[in-house]
C-alpha cells in the first residue's frame, strides 16, 4: 500500500481527542480479529520523511504476512501526546490499536488503564533477552511488560577541540575536574560558557546526583519515598549547581535554560562544553562549531568512571482495548525488532535497544562510541511510578536547581523541600 494511504489526517486525530470523554471507560476488548484495519499512533519528528520510510518498509512485510489486513498511521505531535493519549484510553471505539509512548509514561499509562499486559508475547519474543535491563526496565511496572523498547537516547559531554588546544586543556576525567575546567574556561574567554548548563535541564544534572552515589526515590512501585535529599543526592546537587554563576555560566541567563538551550548555546558557539544526547548530534553538526568538537561520556566522581546517565527513548504498546490483540503485537514486536531498529538508526539516528545492534552501528558510525560506552558503563531510569508524571510536570526538580542557583534557598532546604513535594506525589498515586 502506498505511503499516502497510510497517513491519517491530523484533524482526524484532533477530532477524537476533542470528542473523547473525560472519565476513562478503557476495558479489555473480547474481540482478537485476524483481519482489518488497524490503526497507529507514533510520534512526528522534525524531519518525519525518513522515519516515515523506515516505518513503511516494516508495514509492507506485514500487510504482505498478513492478508485482508492494512495498517494506517498518524504522526502525531510529541507535544501533545498527552492529552491525545489520555483521550484515547477514554474513548476506546476511536482509539489506535498501537502507540509509540515515551519511556517515562509507562506507569502513569498503566494506571490509567490503557496499555495490555504482553508480559507472555514479549517472553516467548526470541529478540527480546538480548534487550538491554534498562530499556526493559521502562516497558515492566509491577513485574509486568506494557510493551517494547523503540529506541534509546542518552548524554554525554560535548566539548570544543579548537578551544581545549587554544588553552592546552586535558579532557575532564572527573566531575571536579569538569567544574574547574569550566570556570578556567569562562576566566579566559569571558564571552564564552566553560560549560553550558540549565537550571530546567532535569536530565542534565541527574548524572551528577547518581555518580555521587544519590538517587532521585527509593522504593518500588506503590511505596516510593523521595531521596532527593539525602546526603549523597545533596552532593550531587552542590556540584551541579556550582556550574551557575559568572565564574561559568551566569544564573540570570542560565537558570532558566533547559537541555535544547544548552545544545543550542554550544552548537552557536557561545559555549566550550555542553550535556547532550545521540539525538542533538544533527543540531551540533548543523551549528558553527562542526569540525571543532568531540563528545566523551560524561566522567563520574573517580578519574576514568563514566557517570549514571539517564536512559530515555520510546516504546511501543498495544492498547488494552484493541480489538486485533494478535495482529497489534505482531506489528509491534516487527517494528520494535533488530532489523527495524538498525533502519530507524540509519535513518533517524535513535540508538536501538538491543546491544549487539548498538555495537554494529557504532562500528559504523564513530559519533555514537561515547553514547554506547555510557550505556554500557550504567545508565538510570526516574521511579516506575504514575507519581513521577506529576512530579516531572509540576517542575519540582527545576523549582528546586532554580532556588538554590538564584540564592533563595540553600541545597538543605531547597532539596527537603523538593523531596516533600515528591512524596505527597507519591503518596497520592504510589
Amino acid at each position: 500500500m502506498k505511503l499516502s494511504a497510510r497517513l491519517v489526517a491530523v484533524a482526524a486525530v484532533l477530532a477524537t481527542a476533542a470528542c473523547a470523554p473525560q472519565t476513562s471507560t478503557t476495558s479489555s476488548s473480547d474481540k482478537d480479529e485476524k483481519t482489518g484495519t488497524l490503526r497507529v499512533w507514533l510520534f512526528q519528528e522534525v524531519n518525519n520523511k525518513p522515519k516515515e520510510q523506515a516505518v513503511d518498509s516494516v508495514l509492507d512485510a506485514f500487510e504482505k504476512a498478513h492478508e485482508g489486513t492494512e495498517v494506517t498511521v498518524e504522526y502525531i505531535p510529541v507535544e501533545t501526546r498527552a492529552q491525545r493519549i489520555k483521550a484515547a484510553f477514554n474513548d476506546p471505539a476511536s482509539a489506535p490499536d498501537l502507540i509509540e509512548y515515551g519511556n517515562t509514561d509507562t506507569a502513569g499509562y498503566v494506571k490509567d488503564g490503557g496499555l495490555a499486559d504482553v508480559s507472555k508475547e514479549f517472553a516467548a519474543w526470541d529478540e527480546a533477552e538480548q534487550t538491554d535491563p534498562t530499556a526493559r526496565q521502562s516497558v515492566t511496572v509491577d513485574g509486568k511488560v506494557y510493551g517494547a523498547p523503540y529506541f534509546v537516547g542518552v548524554r554525554a559531554l560535548y566539548y570544543r577541540t579548537d578551544v581545549f588546544d587554544e588553552l592546552g586543556l586535558d579532557v575532564p576525567r572527573t566531575q571536579a575536574e569538569l567544574i574547574s575546567t569550566a570556570k578556567e574556561i569562562r576566566a579566559a574567554e569571558p564571552g564564552m560558557y566553560g560549560i553550558a548548563v540549565g537550571g530546567a535541564y532535569t536530565y542534565g544534572a541527574m548524572p551528577f546526583i547518581w555518580a555521587h552515589g544519590g538517587e532521585l526515590a527509593t522504593g518500588k512501585s506503590g511505596s516510593y519515598a523521595s531521596a532527593i535529599d539525602s546526603a549523597a543526592a545533596r552532593k550531587g546537587i552542590e556540584a551541579y549547581t556550582s556550574l551557575f554563576g559568572d565564574d561559568n555560566c551566569p544564573a540570570a541567563k542560565c537558570a532558566g535554560m533547559g537541555g535544547n538551550d544548552t545544545v543550542t548555546a554550544f552548537a552557536s558557539g557561545k559555549a566550550a562544553m555542553a550535556i547532550g544526547g545521540d539525538f542533538s548530534h544533527a543540531a551540533v553538526e548543523a551549528g558553527k562549531v562542526k569540525g571543532n568538537y568531540a563528545v566523551v561520556p560524561l566522567p563520574g566522581v573517580e578519574p576514568g568512571s563514566i557517570a549514571p546517565a539517564f536512559a530515555g527513548g520510546n516504546n511501543l504498546g498495544v492498547l488494552k482495548s484493541t480489538s486485533h490483540r494478535t495482529l497489534a503485537v505482531d506489528l509491534m514486536k516487527r517494528l520494535a525488532s533488530k532489523k527495524a531498529q538498525s533502519e530507524l538508526f540509519d535513518a533517524m539516528g535513535f540508538l536501538p535497544t538491543f546491544s549487539d545492534v548498538r555495537r554494529q552501528v557504532a562500528a559504523k558510525e564513530p559519533f555514537v562510541k561515547p553514547f554506547v560506552e555510557t550505556l554500557a558503563a550504567d545508565t538510570k531510569f526516574v521511579p516506575a511510578s504514575p507519581a513521577w508524571a506529576q512530579i516531572d510536570s509540576s517542575l519540582v526538580l527545576p523549582t528546586m536547581f532554580q532556588e538554590i542557583v538564584s540564592g533563595k534557598k540553600d541545597v538543605a532546604t531547597a532539596s527537603g523541600d523538593a523531596a516533600k513535594k515528591m512524596n505527597e506525589a507519591f503518596g497520592s498515586l504510589g
